[in-house]
């Protein structure tokens, strides 16, 4: 060692080997000497450049040669590089020292560890291999498929004139469009349409054929109904807008003529069960409207029923007409009064009161006012009267009679409600109120758009990288932890 080399760096080079308690101590004082030696060494360097700008230079030889620095000049630079010679010693035997501890240099390059190639190794087996698998099926293995397409929407035919007339009633004739395209998207995915189309065209033979080749997209063999309503849902797609009605249909088959024949298969099926839905409106309305008939029929007899009874028990056709007469009574007894009292007035102003025509007349008056009496008494007492002996008084009478004219007169508004929704019912039996309005007629494809390779591949690979990188985080979380 050169002895300009400070007293602190002895030290710690005993340490290094005589110490190995101070280890922990020994890296950073060891580093930081290494440091300070280089930077006494570029300020060595410095001075030199220094002093030889200061010095001064021999001029250049013929031959070119550069001249050197003499007298006191010449001896600074050959001590300087002296100096920066035992540095770089020092340098490279306190590094050879580290080496030989087992530790690394202060400026090592990077290099991949364990868990990096297992990182790696990983990536490439979670995903690249996966995708390439995936890649190879779908541009290799897989079958092409073809699409058809059908638009179509439940539409009705309003009555405005009935409902009208009806104010409402019509609405016994059925529901809405709207619910009739709820019960046809469902329909369209149900078990039962699944076994009628595969009755009629073979679905399992078809979508079957490729197995197990294609064993991703084909059918297997001899699937259940229930396997095969999973299945449909697969190369079935159902587009439905609650808001218009609109619904489209998009078939997926191995041929062109299947697809087509499967979803015009579905729009048959589909008015079918409109015109059963249309049928079963029809006879629901149709057995409402007579029961409803029936019963306004039933309630209008038993009015008029009961009219006739109290006709019978009363005698009395209509009491507002026979109190109408009664009242002529009384006013024509009225008039009658007024006369006899101005006849015996005019009688005692001209004769005695012992003239027997005033007696006549006297009584005569009293007779008129007993008979006014009795004519007002029988309109309130439940006395046997002279016209009919009821006993019973007026005002029961005429509360009763209103009663039975108002149930009677309701009898019959509800009865002829009644014919009417009957009539509007008989109407809409004879024609087709509700029916399937195509408005897109199933397609014929002229080429494979399925399956969808880019689309699949591109998912595969997101999953895939989804997949791994959270694997890949959740690994270095447990192991920081540790």
């Amino acid at each position: 060692m050169n002895s300009w080399l400070s007293g602190d760096t002895m030290r710690d080079w005993a340490e290094i080997e005589n110490s190995p308690r101070a280890e922990a101590h020994h890296n950073a004082s060891v580093k930081e000497q290494v440091k300070m030696t280089e930077e006494r060494a570029t300020v060595v360097q410095n001075a030199e450049s220094q002093d030889t700008t200061d010095g001064t230079v021999t001029p250049l030889p013929q031959d070119g040669g550069a001249s050197k620095p003499t007298g006191p000049l010449r001896r600074k630079l050959d001590a300087a590089e002296e100096r920066a010679k035992q540095a770089e010693k020092v340098i490279d035997s306190l590094r050879a020292e580290l080496e030989k501890k087992g530790r690394a240099p202060m400026a090592q390059p990077a290099r991949m560890k364990s868990r990096h190639w297992g990182l790696l190794f990983s990536f490439v087996l979670l995903v690249l291999a996966p995708l390439a698998a995936a890649v190879f099926y779908l541009t290799t293995i897989a079958e092409d498929r073809y699409g058809s397409t059908a638009g179509f929407a439940v539409r009705s035919q309003e009555s405005s004139g009935a409902n009208d007339l009806l104010g409402g009633l019509a609405q016994f004739t059925g529901g809405s469009t709207a619910s009739d395209s709820d019960i046809l998207y469902e329909y369209i995915q149900s078990q039962e349409l699944v076994a009628d189309v595969d009755a009629a065209l073979d679905l399992k033979g078809h979508f079957g054929q490729h197995w197990p080749h294609d064993w991703v997209f084909a059918l297997w063999p001899e699937p259940t109904l229930e396997d095969l309503t999973w299945y449909w849902h697969r190369i079935v797609g159902i587009s439905y807008d609650s808001g218009s009605g609109l619904m489209e249909v998009q078939v997926t088959a191995y041929d062109p003529d299947m697809a087509q024949a499967i979803n015009q298969t579905i729009v048959e099926l589909s008015q079918t069960r409109i015109n059963a839905l249309n049928e079963r409106a029809r006879e629901d309305a149709m057995r409402y409207a007579l029961a409803d008939l029936d019963e306004a029929l039933e309630r209008l007899k038993l009015s008029r029923e009961a009219l006739i009874q109290f006709r019978t028990r009363t005698r009395i056709v209509d009491p507002e007409t026979d109190i109408q007469g009664r009242m002529g009574v009384m006013n024509n007894l009225q008039q009658q009064l007024a006369e006899a009292l101005i006849e015996v007035d005019l009688l005692r102003g001209s004769l005695g009161n012992s003239d027997p025509r005033i007696t006549t007349a006297q009584k005569r008056i009293d007779v008129i006012r007993e008979r006014i009496n009795l004519e007002r008494n029988s309109f309130a007492s439940a006395e046997t009267t002279e016209n009919g002996g009821i006993g019973e008084d007026y005002p029961s009478l005429i509360s009763e009679y209103e009663r039975l004219s108002v149930d009677r007169e309701f009898a019959e508004q509800t009865y002829r409600a009644a014919l009417t929704a009957l009539e509007v019912a008989r109407d809409e039996a004879t024609r087709q109120s509700r029916y399937l309005a195509t408005y897109i007629k199933p397609t014929h494809a002229e080429a494979s758009q399925y399956p969808q390779r880019v689309i699949l591949i591109a998912l595969v690979g997101l999953f895939l990288l989804l997949i791994w990188a959270i694997m890949a985080l959740v690994y270095y979380s447990i192991r920081d932890r540790r």
